[in-house]
C-alpha cells in the first residue's frame, strides 16, 4: 500500500525543551491510525507540524508524497483537520461558518454537511457561542469531513461527545476507512483507539516507543497470568523475573502481569505441579500502562 503520511526524523525544540525527538512514522492508505499518548506527550505538536501550522526544528513530513512545507497549499485542499480544543467564531451561526468553509474549499452545496449534521444530531442553525463544548466539537468534525477529503487528521476527535454520538462517530470513521480513505487520529482514550484503529503508535515524552497493529502490540506487550499449583509456593521464587509486574501470591495461587514473552515464568512454574493456568487477553490499557509504569498518565 501507498504511504499517505511520512514523518521522517522530526524534532521540535522549544528553547531547551524537546517536545518531539527524532519522530519517524508512516500511515498507509486506507487505514485508521491511532496516535496514542497522555496529555503533554507531544501529539498535538506533531499534528500541527504535519498540517504546517508550526515548523519542526529538523526533519521532514510528507502527505500524498508531497512536502508539507513546500506543497502546503496543494495538500490542504484534500485533507480535513480537526484541531485540539478547536476555537470558532462564537458570534456566527454554525451554518454560516460551514458556508464560509465551503466557499474557501470551492464547494457548491452543503448537502453532505447537512447529512453529517443530521447524523451527529447537530443543530447548525444556532450560534456557536450558545453551544456546549460537545456541540461545538460536532461542528469541528463536520467542517473537517464536509468536503470528503482523502485524509482526515483529527486531534482528540471524541472530546466532549456523549456516548451515543461517539458510537456514531466510530461508525462514520469505519465507513470512511472502508471507502479507501485514510484517518490519522490522536487520542489519550485507550478504549476508542482499541475500538476502531488498525494500527497505533504510542508516544512517550516526544518519542515513539511502539508502532504496530493493535492485536500484535497487545500480544507482545502484556498478558495477565493466573497459575494454580497443587501446593503453596513462595513469592521469592518468582521475584527475580524482570518481565513480571504486579506479582501476587496467595497460598497456591500466583497472579501477575507479564511484559513480553512468558517463557521464563513458565519455566519456573513447571518446577512445581501445576493444576491450572488462566491467561487473560490484555487490553490496550494494560499495554499502554506498561510503557508508562513510572509515570502518572491520566
Amino acid at each position: 500500500m501507498n504511504n499517505i503520511i511520512e514523518i521522517s526524523n522530526v524534532t521540535k525544540n522549544y528553547g531547551r525543551v524537546k517536545a518531539l525527538s527524532n519522530l519517524n512514522l508512516s500511515v498507509e492508505e486506507g487505514e485508521i491510525f491511532g496516535f496514542l499518548g497522555p496529555n503533554g506527550a507531544g501529539k498535538t505538536t506533531a499534528l500541527r507540524i504535519l498540517v504546517d501550522y508550526i515548523r519542526s526544528s529538523s526533519g521532514t513530513c510528507k502527505i500524498f508524497g508531497m512536502d508539507t512545507v513546500k506543497d502546503s497549499t496543494t495538500i490542504k485542499k484534500n485533507i480535513g483537520y480537526l484541531p485540539g480544543n478547536i476555537q470558532m467564531y462564537k458570534s456566527m451561526k454554525a451554518i454560516d461558518l460551514l458556508k464560509y468553509f465551503a466557499n474557501l474549499r470551492g464547494l457548491t452545496d452543503l448537502d453532505y454537511a447537512r447529512d453529517l449534521a443530521k447524523r451527529f444530531d447537530s443543530d447548525i442553525d444556532i450560534k456557536i457561542g450558545n453551544m456546549s463544548k460537545g456541540n461545538q466539537q460536532k461542528i469541528g468534525l463536520i467542517q473537517a469531513m464536509m468536503h470528503k477529503p482523502a485524509l482526515l487528521i483529527l486531534d482528540e476527535p471524541t472530546s466532549g461527545l456523549d456516548p451515543l454520538i461517539q458510537e456514531q462517530f466510530f461508525n462514520m470513521m469505519e465507513e470512511i476507512r472502508d471507502s479507501g480513505k485514510t484517518i490519522f487520529m490522536s487520542s489519550h482514550i485507550l478504549s476508542e483507539v482499541e475500538r476502531i484503529c488498525d494500527r497505533v503508535s504510542i508516544l512517550k515524552s516526544g518519542t515513539i516507543v511502539a508502532t504496530e497493529n493493535i492485536e500484535s502490540l497487545k500480544i507482545k506487550s502484556a498478558q495477565e497470568f493466573e497459575i494454580h499449583f497443587d501446593t503453596d509456593i513462595k513469592k521469592e521464587v518468582f521475584m527475580g523475573l524482570k518481565e513480571i509486574r504486579d506479582l501476587k501470591i496467595n497460598g497456591n495461587k500466583l497472579k501477575c502481569t507479564v511484559i513480553g514473552t512468558p517463557n521464563n515464568l513458565l519455566k519456573l512454574a513447571t518446577q512445581y505441579t501445576i493444576k491450572k493456568i488462566v491467561t487473560n487477553e490484555s487490553n490496550l490499557e494494560t499495554t499502554f500502562l506498561s510503557f508508562y509504569e513510572d509515570q502518572a498518565i491520566i
